[in-house]
């Protein structure tokens, strides 16, 4: 590529010898290339003749004879001048394609050209560049366009500063601070500042807004801040997914008496689907309800909204026929419904209804009514038990934690290995201790350096009044300190009783019976189990099944008390 360019180079002289007029191709102002910066931040810009206007790079057209040269144009201004990289501090200086501030100010705002040239030949392009100054009480400026990043719903993602590559070397590592909206991002369950990354453990709608990462480094004994907004917008995942007949209903049979209105719901559901046609339609017997003359037919729709913004809706398609006959009532009543991806079609099964004596009605009403109330007492009692104990508690429950002596709420137990202790220091330590106000010990946490590891232990469990065991295949080994915590627990709850036990399950374990101890733990003890991202939520059944199982505890600091105070519970009470 290097010898073309020279090729080409060479045969322009030789056309052009004897020529002393100059040809310049200007491009003009590339309004594309805006680059909006914070008055005394640093700032680095590429010349954009190299990326868009030539195929060749910097170090090939220097190699060639040409130079390039820095003008610019100030803002309300029409002459176009040098730029002077001889200021103080070496504030505005180049590095071959790159033109440096260190830093920028407000009456650097104009339009710089870069021209690429030799005797004969030249070519440049314009960029404009625009200082800000940020609003007051605030991390950016309004007039600061951010660009968007788009996250799938439901999933994982990862947001990265931008534009920040090339204004310090690999081996420094700058301070960077995240901010939602200008608010700091700092000690949320559900989003982690790494670096410069942040991490999203579950992208959620409201996570939505602007994301502003400051970075602060020092270059040559100054201090720089770089600042950076990106807005973060959640999207639905695209699917492939055909729509979802919920009604009519393949096993329901609709009767109707004959001389009455008949009336046929059609509910669909029609997933977000990119680019695609939602259509829904009746047919009596093989023709489109919506084409038929006959006045007692009408068809209404009907749109429920799921995800206005995304376009995932239920729609439903109402048949009404007034008065209908008995013939009428004999014919096929299909709903059909499709998009893109595919179709879906369920006929509706009329037959004509027969009149019941008066008396059966009533009864029947009365028993379904009662048979109705004591289904809902069930299931009430079944998916919601935990929190009506967490009501009782919260109102009617007793603190456990007045004049038992103790000093810690629970003992955490755990195999030592990085992935249970991010587990336990992380994820259990950030919901108890911040969500719930519970107080944690945690050995290698609370700890003194240079103490007997038995003792300290002992120790620790009896001031405490819970243990809570992580139990995981790591607890199989013989040996650990893990297992002598288990132990001294279970003697402590058989023989003084001032101590329960707690059993969350991280990973199945197989070889149970090779601990007797755990076997024993478990096969008494019920076990609450962790199931991933599944329990992740604070307020999901893991931590409201964790919840019952510890002290009762009035404190102003937990901070989801009018959801989480339980009346008193053993952990001896079965939990799965």
């Amino acid at each position: 590529m290097k010898f073309g360019f020279l090729f080409t180079y060479l045969c322009v002289l030789t056309i052009r010898k004897g020529c002393i007029c100059e040809r310049c191709d200007d491009w003009g102002v590339d309004t594309r290339k805006l680059t909006q910066v914070y008055d005394g931040e640093p700032v680095r810009t590429r010349c954009p003749v190299f990326e868009d206007y030539l195929k060749h790079n910097y170090s090939t057209a220097h190699s060639a004879g040409l130079t390039l040269m820095w003008y610019w144009t100030g803002q309300g201004k029409d002459l176009e001048e040098p730029i002077n990289i001889r200021l103080p501090d070496n504030r505005i200086s180049k590095d071959k394609d790159i033109l440096w501030f260190r830093p920028v100010i407000l009456n650097d705002t104009g339009n710089y050209t870069c021209m690429l040239r030799n005797s004969t030949f030249c070519i440049k392009v314009a960029f404009p560049l625009e200082v800000l100054r940020k609003d007051q009480n605030s991390c950016v400026s309004s007039t600061n366009a951010p660009e968007v990043e788009e996250f799938y719903l439901r999933k994982g993602a990862t947001l990265t500063c931008p534009e920040t590559k090339g204004y310090f070397s690999a081996n420094v590592t700058p301070t960077v601070n995240w901010y939602l909206n200008c608010s700091l991002v700092d000690r949320y369950l559900d989003r982690d500042p790494d670096g410069l990354n942040l991490i999203f453990f579950i992208m959620s709608d409201r996570y939505e807004g602007n994301y502003t990462c400051i970075v602060s480094y020092e270059e040559n004994g100054r201090f720089y801040n770089l600042t950076r907004t990106v807005y973060v917008k959640a999207i639905e995942p695209f699917t492939e997914d055909p729509p979802n007949m919920a009604s009519p209903i393949d096993k329901v049979l609709y009767e109707f008496p004959a001389g009455e209105d008949m009336l046929l719901p059609c509910e669909v559901f029609f997933p977000y689907v990119n680019n695609s046609n939602n259509d829904i339609w009746w047919t009596v017997n093989g023709k489109n309800a919506k084409e038929m003359t006959d006045p007692r037919v009408n068809v209404s729709t009907s749109i429920n909204p799921i995800d206005t913004k995304r376009g995932a809706k239920t729609i439903t398609e109402n048949l009404q026929i007034k008065t209908i006959t008995p013939d009428e009532l004999k014919h096929n009543y299909t709903c059909s419904a499709k998009n893109r991806f595919g179709a879906v079609s369920r006929q509706a099964h009329v037959k004509e209804k027969v009149g019941t004596p008066r008396y059966i009605t009533e009864l029947a009403c009365g028993l379904g009514a009662t048979l109705f109330l004591v289904v809902c007492f069930i299931v009430v009692y079944h998916v919601y038990w935990l929190e009506l104990v967490l009501f009782y508690r919260a109102h009617f429950g007793t603190d456990e934690t007045i004049g038992d002596g103790k000093e810690y709420d629970v003992y955490v137990s755990y195999a030592r290995n990085a992935e249970e202790e991010e587990f336990v220091l992380v994820t259990l330590r950030g919901v108890l201790e911040n969500e719930f106000g519970y107080k944690l010990c945690i050995f290698d946490r609370d700890s003194l350096p240079g103490g007997i590891i038995t003792d300290e232990t002992l120790s620790f469990i009896k001031k405490s009044r819970r243990l809570l065991v992580v139990i995981s295949p790591s607890y199989v080994h013989q040996g650990t300190q893990a297992l002598l915590e288990l132990k001294a627990g279970l003697e402590n709850m058989a023989t003084q009783g001032n101590i329960w036990l707690v059993l969350v399950q991280f990973k199945p374990i197989k070889n149970r019976e090779k601990v007797k101890e755990l076997k024993l733990a478990q096969s008494v003890l019920g076990v609450i189990k962790w199931k991933g991202e599944k329990s992740n939520y604070p307020g999901g059944r893991f931590w409201k099944q964790l919840h019952v199982a510890l002290p009762v505890k009035k404190t102003s600091s937990t901070k989801s008390s009018s959801s989480f105070h339980m009346v008193p519970q053993t952990s001896m009470y079965s939990i799965e």
